[in-house]
Parts: C-alpha cells; sequence; structure tokens
C-alpha cells in the first residue's frame, strides 16, 4: 500500500536535491536535527499512515458520522488511528520545543503530512485543524491561553476548529450576527449559529477548543469589528482540568460528497441548554485585541490553504499512483500495429492514449507536490532567514503564491483524480476501487477555505498589487531568475527557459492592462481566468526549477521527470494564451448577462 501513497523517490528528491532542506540545519532553531532525523520522521509517517489511516479509508467513507440527536458517533478506527499519530508527536512537529514540539522545519512537518492525507484524508483532518489552531494561538494568544489550550492541543487530547461561516453570511463574513457580550468576570457570552464546522463536534479528544469569529456590539460595522474567541466544548479550570459543558450544541451534521470521514457540524452558541454559571450564552475568551478577529484568523486561514492545496495534491498524486499500478498489470488489447488477433493482450500502459492520460496526471501532481514543498520551504525563510529583507522576501512571495498554491491543486490534481478514474474504464467508476472516492474527497478543495472565485479576487485584486505592485514585481522576478539561470546552462533548459520568459512577459502586461482602466469591476470581471493563466505560468516555473535540479543523470525516475517537463511545456502552457488574450479584451460577457436572461 505504501508505494501507492506518494512516492518517497520524489520526495526526496524535492526535499533534499531541489530544497535543500538539510541547509536549514545550520540554523539556530534546527540545529538539533540533520538528514537522518528528517529521514526518520518521515519514515515513522509513511509507517503509521500505511497501517492506521489508509486500511479505515473506505470504511470511513462508507459508515460516515452520524448524530443521534445527543451525541456524534465516529468508527472507532478513527480515533485509534489519532492515538498513534498524537502519541508519535506529530500534532507538535513544527512547533516549538517549549511547548512539547519538535520544532521540525515546517517544510520536512507538511511533508510528513502528506502522507497521512494521502492515505486517509477524513481523520487526517481532525489533527490538520487542531495545529493550524494552535498555530494562531501560539502566534496572537495570552500565555494562560497558550498554557490552558495550546499545550493539551500539542499532547492530542484536545482537538481545535475554527468557526467562521454562518447560514445567512457564508464566506461574506462582514454579514456574520453572532454576538459576544462582555460579562463581568472578564469573559464573553457568545450567542449565535456557525455553520460548516470541520471536526465541529465528536468524542475523539477531551475537548474540542473551538475559534469563533463574532461581533461585540458598539464595535464598527462589517470586517473591522470582528473579534475572535476562545469558546471550549468544555470549560477548563485553573488547574487545567476539564469541567461542566459550555453552551455549545450541535444541530446536526452536514452530509457531503466525500469527505465523509470528517465531522461537519452546524453549532448553536448560547442555545440555552447548558448555561455555565446560570447565564446566557457560551462562555468565550478574547484573543488578543477586540475588533482584531479577522487579521488574527488569517492566521489560520492562510495556513489552511496552503494545506488544502497540499490535501488536494496528496489526493491528486495517491489516484495517479493507482492510476499508473492499474495501467501497468491490467491487460487489454494489443498494439495497432499487431497482426496476429491470437496474440497476448498487453498491459493498457503500453497504449499511446494511456500514457497521454498518465503523462497528464503526473504532470499535475508532481508539479503541485513541488510547489505545496516550495510554499512550506518559504515558511521557514520568513520564520529564520539570516535577515530582515530575507524575512520579508519570502513573506511577500508567500502572500502572492498562497492562492494559487490552493487554488491550483485544487483544480488541477482534481483532473488527475478523472484522469485516474478514467485510466481504470468503467471498473474507476465503481466504488470496489479507490479513485472513485478521491475524486469525490477532492472535490472539496476546490470550496473549502476560499473558493476558486474567492483565490481568484484575492489574487488579481490584492496580491499582485500590494504595496504598489512590489508583490507582482517579486514573483516575476523569481520566475526570471529561474529562467536565466536556465537559460545560462544551455540546451534544452534554455528551450523552456525562452518559453517561461515569454509567459511571465505577458503576465507584466495582462496586468498592466487590466488595472489601467481604473475600473475595478472590469479588472476583476475573469479573475478567475486570470487565477488559472498565471496559476499555470508558476507551475511552468516550478517544472523548470525541477528540470534544473535533476542534474545530468539519466535513470528512470529522471527521464520520467524530464518527460513530464516537455509535457507541461508543450501541451499544458500553452493553454494560457488565449486566457491571457481574453483578459487584454476585458470581456464583459458574464458581467454584462442580466440575471433573468438564464
Amino acid at each position: 500500500m505504501d508505494d501507492l501513497l506518494i512516492s518517497r523517490r520524489d520526495l526526496d528528491f524535492l526535499l533534499y536535491d531541489w530544497l535543500d532542506v538539510t541547509s536549514l540545519t545550520r540554523r539556530p532553531r534546527y540545529a538539533d536535527h540533520d538528514r537522518d532525523t528528517f529521514d526518520a520522521v518521515l519514515d515513522l509517517s509513511e509507517s503509521i499512515a500505511t497501517r492506521h489511516f489508509a486500511p479505515h479509508n473506505k470504511k470511513n467513507d462508507a459508515e460516515e458520522p452520524r448524530f443521534d440527536g445527543e451525541r456524534v458517533h465516529v468508527i472507532p478506527e478513527v480515533a485509534a488511528a489519532l492515538r498513534v499519530f498524537t502519541e508519535a508527536g506529530l500534532i507538535g512537529a513544527a512547533m516549538d520545543h517549549e511547548v512539547g514540539g519538535q520544532q521540525l522545519p515546517a517544510v520536512v512537518a507538511n511533508a510528513c503530512q502528506l502522507w497521512f492525507q494521502a492515505a486517509n484524508v477524513g481523520t487526517a483532518a481532525y489533527p490538520f485543524l487542531t495545529v493550524g489552531n494552535a498555530n494562531l494561538l501560539l502566534a496572537h494568544g495570552s500565555k494562560e491561553q497558550i498554557d490552558t489550550y495550546v499545550r493539551p492541543m500539542v499532547e492530542g487530547r484536545f482537538f481545535g476548529t475554527m468557526c467562521l461561516s454562518e447560514p445567512q453570511a457564508g464566506s461574506s463574513l462582514a454579514d456574520i450576527t453572532t454576538r459576544a457580550v462582555p460579562a463581568a468576570d472578564g469573559t464573553y457570552r457568545i450567542t449565535g449559529t456557525k455553520t460548516w464546522i470541520s471536526g465541529g463536534d465528536h468524542e475523539l479528544s477531551e475537548n474540542i477548543v473551538h475559534l469563533v469569529l463574532a461581533k461585540i456590539p458598539g464595535g464598527p460595522a462589517g470586517v473591522k469589528g470582528i473579534s475572535l474567541f476562545i469558546v471550549p466544548k468544555f470549560l477548563v479550570g485553573p488547574d487545567g482540568t476539564v469541567g461542566e459543558r459550555n453552551d455549545v450544541v450541535t444541530a446536526g451534521l452536514n452530509h457531503k460528497m466525500g469527505y465523509r470521514g470528517t465531522t461537519n457540524a452546524l453549532l448553536n452558541f448560547g442555545e440555552g441548554v447548558h448555561r455555565p454559571g446560570g447565564e446566557p450564552g457560551a462562555v468565550g475568551h478574547l484573543v488578543g485585541e477586540a475588533h482584531h478577529g479577522l487579521a488574527y484568523m488569517f492566521h489560520m486561514m492562510n495556513e489552511a490553504r496552503i494545506g488544502v492545496g497540499q490535501s488536494a495534491t496528496a489526493l491528486g498524486y495517491t489516484g495517479y499512483l493507482h492510476a499508473l499500478d492499474y495501467a501497468r498489470t491490467r491487460p487489454q488489447g494489443r498494439p495497432l500495429t499487431a497482426r496476429d488477433p491470437g496474440s497476448p493482450q498487453v498491459p493498457i500502459i503500453e497504449h499511446p492514449d494511456v500514457r497521454r492520460m498518465l503523462l497528464a496526471q503526473k504532470s499535475y501532481v508532481e508539479g503541485a507536490l513541488a510547489l505545496g514543498l516550495y510554499c512550506s520551504r518559504l515558511l521557514d525563510e520568513e520564520r529564520t532567514g539570516a535577515s530582515t529583507a530575507d524575512r520579508d522576501r519570502a513573506r511577500l512571495l508567500l502572500d502572492v503564491l498562497t492562492p494559487i498554491a490552493k487554488s491550483w491543486p485544487a483544480q488541477w490534481c482534481l483532473a488527475a483524480n478523472d484522469l485516474a478514474i478514467q485510466v481504470h474504464g468503467g471498473y474507476g467508476y465503481t466504488r470496489e476501487y479507490d479513485v472513485e472516492q478521491f475524486y469525490r474527497d477532492n472535490r472539496l478543495n476546490a470550496i473549502h477555505e476560499g473558493t476558486h472565485g474567492i483565490q481568484a479576487l484575492d489574487l488579481l485584486g490584492r496580491k499582485v498589487t500590494m504595496d504598489g505592485g512590489a508583490g507582482l514585481a517579486l514573483l516575476v522576478e523569481t520566475l526570471r531568475a529561474t529562467a536565466y539561470r536556465a537559460s545560462a546552462t544551455g540546451g534544452e533548459a534554455a528551450e523552456l527557459a525562452a518559453r517561461l520568459l515569454r509567459s511571465v512577459d505577458r503576465i507584466e502586461r495582462t496586468t498592466a492592462r487590466l488595472w489601467s482602466t481604473g475600473d475595478p469591476a472590469a479588472a476583476l470581471a475573469n479573475a478567475s481566468a486570470y487565477l488559472e493563466a498565471v496559476g499555470h505560468v508558476v507551475l511552468a516555473w516550478i517544472w523548470l526549477e525541477q528540470f534544473l535540479a535533476l542534474g545530468k543523470g539519466d535513470d528512470s525516475f529522471r527521464q520520467g521527470k524530464r518527460q513530464a517537463a516537455r509535457y507541461f511545456f508543450r501541451v499544458e502552457l500553452p493553454r494560457t494564451e488565449p486566457q491571457f488574450d481574453l483578459l487584454d479584451s476585458l470581456d464583459r460577457t458574464a458581467g454584462e448577462c442580466h440575471p433573468d436572461w438564464f
């Protein structure tokens, strides 16, 4: 099973040959580590994912969590797998020693998570959310909040969530109505309803730490009046003991197309079912300053967006490996030039169209994997770079790449899952084969943590224009630097570099054209096309980076990588030309379509 999750050979190439993660051990934060410790935690993650997560993936899908009106029931294998995960110290893999973490580089810790996301994304979501919750509190919580809530999360005793959306507001957070009224004891009483809360209720841990966006009466209107609160399922005493039930009530579970193993709840806060201290409302603790809640929540949201892209990558990658294994072992048909109908059938990988589908998948999933790890490496640079300028550069580049790192894998690794089903033929459309579930699980990743359209508006409307265009300038400078390096090597690398440079020029010209009108509506009318086009150029850059890191070896691994790079440049990169043409035309066809015309 392990060789059908993630390619360890590919991970090693990306981490050690390309990103040179061992060089991070020369920095004080990571001085306790070396290549051996990195390999050990990767080996451990692969082993736990294979032995404890993968075996119940299909059962987790078939027997999804259920709510009986009082309790949420989850199959027992989930708790057993999470116990092994947390006892291995993987919740705090990248966190400080001070809070019980292993202080691994983010790029190594995130590489470890890939095994779990590929093996069983439904079970892996619980620690994924908990890590993001804990990291937010480490950045913005008080010492008391860290001691009370983060340390138990690192130990695996508490799990965490993020509570943003409301039924009437969806992604429009300015319109949330959840209220937070100050209480005499310095806490707040929270009332309102939150929906789409992944991990929102279960009995997998002693407690659930909800991070809730709410508005304090009298605060500014819109998003400027949003504050952030810790609202635990059970109250925690001064000595850390878990006490009485807080007034957080599950109204029901959402039943999803995929990702079924993760509970997804509608939660009512302050319904009056449980009234701690006899007062109405759920007890909440303010994080940081009032009215700064959305800025704090973006710490978790941006981390989650990188993680969602990685989840999409893991599902696309394991789907590709399943399709590759099937194509190598499934005999069907004969070569087109075969004359003898009595000759043996050949594995379907011998057929050119099947190889086309496999090569497309390979170009998508291996490109997405490299992009996600590159962004994780930027997190380490942002935290431990040698100078303020280095850290600021990493932060800005990561800001620009985040909407791409979330949405590109969510779109194109889903396309890889679609092709994996096609390679399997009719069998791929049945529940007996895993690729059907991978597709359903992956379909969510284009929706949660900001839809494709929201990421598009973020990229074009904010990220490439921030700081007077500094974000766009840094992105094109980074892409061009790789192209110039490839040009200097000559040969095929120089040919690929020339194609990349033309596309980078197109990004600059089109972005300038879009914002030259002074009309934001015209500029943003086709933001999704902009995200897709720029995303494809970024992935071409990622493939050129890999092409250069391969060196001159000619083993099958390197030859396969080079062929995937060629495929991306020859087949995928040309897709961007008509998209840039559409953007340059300032087309308003969709925007000018009256609602009554549908």
